[in-house]
């Protein structure tokens, strides 16, 4: 009973956030203040998926990270216009969306095409550039791929939530779709045959191809209406002051024909310079600052976790019914969602109330979903001490608190160390998960280095032996301390 109970009180709370993400969403698309608020913080903030090449990727210049490409430059115009400052949100291109209805954007510029599935959820500009989609293939195989009708009953690559996934899977007989993400693991995939081709659209994949000897890219012919070949830049609902200021920028563009004469050239320049150094050392920068961001979240999450974990224990542990619901409501609610989803929900959820930096709402996720871990190995911890020696402390006078502190925790804490080793170790790991929002950590400097260099496993390795390095580091630490405590606790023995 106490459990339908809890999941009652979870599903209350659950749509009552959801009511009142539904409010604020509402309330925003019947007062189109979006070029004002623009011009009122003197910023135009786009969200991008910078591993698009020519469209927006990142290059290392002079030890500096950067992201260009042809929307970057087309960005940059457009803030030019509206008299204020370009600032570029990157995120995984399935997350945009989510970006800009929850407002984390005020536009999505990254050779979005403007499908009508998309036209029901957010509004779009006028078509900026038009492109068809081809395939990418390795160039041992120019023989015996011709089109998409050449991949039937095999298996083709693809973004995840972009056009080209869709059209591969409603226009190819019997073809599998691997679906992944960042286009470098698609790229890798290709070269390590994982898949037999990649669709992508047509100035991508020549971009690749162009720069890579071994890929070669061919005209799918797909069929592909007006608006589904164009790219445009999309907004929240009833933000037409803001599109229309856009859609000047974006007429002055195309009839100077900047796309074609500077900005694509502009990309290619960088993609040639990209491919020079590709030697890990080179990127140490990139890694040495993955590290900074992997432990650094990790040692705030081990704290944050450790005092939230304690918490719930004593409130499990609590004679107060209320406490033990609501505690043990938190608990069964945070393990039973995985982590990713949660992380979404502080960034884009909980981003509709107040505004939190990608790295923060990291920082809050992996500490909250910690917490409830830490809270059953303590409460664990606890329970298996005997209740003869709280009964025997408190004959000779002890209080409550001084049995809990000085005779029960103590040995607590020594049965729980190596789990809550465990779990400290693992919250190293689980911090990777934080580049789906665009925090820069080990795994978005692989991908990084991965788009810069056109190599896919080495970056992969050297993260890997990284992690392999905190994860041991940690565990050795640990392992220190467990021996001391043991030892003392055998001499008071």
């Amino acid at each position: 009973m106490k459990r339908v109970y809890q999941g009652l009180a979870i599903i209350v709370l659950i749509v009552s956030m959801i009511g009142a993400l539904g409010n604020v969403t509402a309330h925003a698309a019947t007062n189109d203040d979006s070029l004002a608020k623009v011009q009122d913080k003197k910023a135009l903030v786009v969200g991008m998926s910078p591993n698009y090449p020519p469209y927006e990727f990142q290059v290392n210049r002079h030890g500096h990270e950067r992201i260009v490409g042809m929307d970057v430059e087309i960005g940059k115009q457009i803030a030019k216009d509206l008299g204020v400052k370009l600032v570029i949100k990157k995120m995984s291109f399935d997350s945009l969306l989510v970006a800009l209805e929850t407002g984390k954007v005020d536009m999505v510029l990254s050779g979005m095409s403007p499908t009508p599935a998309r036209k029901k959820s957010v509004d779009f500009s006028s078509i900026y550039y038009t492109a068809g989609q081809y395939i990418l293939i390795n160039k041992n195989d120019q023989g015996i791929y011709k089109n998409k009708n050449s991949f039937n009953n095999k298996t083709i690559g693809a973004e995840t939530g972009t056009l080209q996934y869709t059209q591969s899977k409603k226009q190819i007989d019997n073809v599998k779709v691997k679906g992944m993400d960042n286009a470098t693991d698609l790229i890798m995939a290709l070269k390590t045959h994982k898949v037999d081709g990649v669709a992508k659209d047509q100035a991508s994949a020549e971009a690749y191809a162009k720069n890579d000897s071994q890929l070669v890219a061919i005209n799918g012919h797909f069929k592909t209406s007006a608006s589904e070949m164009g790219n445009a830049i999309a907004f929240q609902k009833g933000s037409t002051t803001l599109k229309n200021a856009v859609n000047k920028s974006l007429k002055k563009i195309n009839s100077h024909h900047w796309i074609q004469n500077k900005y694509l050239k502009t990309a290619g320049s960088y993609m040639k310079v990209n491919s020079v150094n590709t030697s890990m050392w080179h990127y140490w920068k990139y890694f040495a600052l993955g590290v900074k961001y992997t432990v650094g979240i990790s040692f705030v999450s081990v704290i944050a976790g450790f005092l939230i974990g304690i918490l719930l224990a004593f409130m499990r542990l609590s004679k107060i019914k209320a406490l033990k619901w609501l505690a043990t409501a938190y608990v069964e609610f945070v393990r039973g969602t995985p982590l990713m989803v949660q992380i979404l929900f502080v960034y884009f959820g909980l981003g509709v109330i107040v505004n939190i930096p990608a790295l923060i709402s990291g920082i809050i996720a992996v500490s909250l979903n910690s917490g409830a871990y830490v809270c059953e190995v303590i409460r664990g911890g606890i329970i298996s001490i005997d209740k003869g020696q709280k009964e025997a402390a408190r004959s000779l006078g002890m209080s409550a608190h001084t049995t809990m502190y000085s005779v029960v925790l103590p040995q607590a804490i020594r049965n729980i160390w190596p789990a809550l080793g465990n779990e400290f170790v693992s919250l190293i790991k689980e911090t990777s998960i934080v580049s789906i929002i665009g925090v820069s950590d080990m795994i978005y400097q692989l991908k990084i280095v991965q788009a810069d260099t056109y190599r896919g496993v080495i970056p992969i390795f050297i993260t890997m032996v990284l992690y392999f390095i905190l994860t041991f580091t940690i565990s050795r630490i640990l392992r220190h301390y467990e021996i001391k405590m043991n030892k003392k606790v055998d001499t008071l023995v």
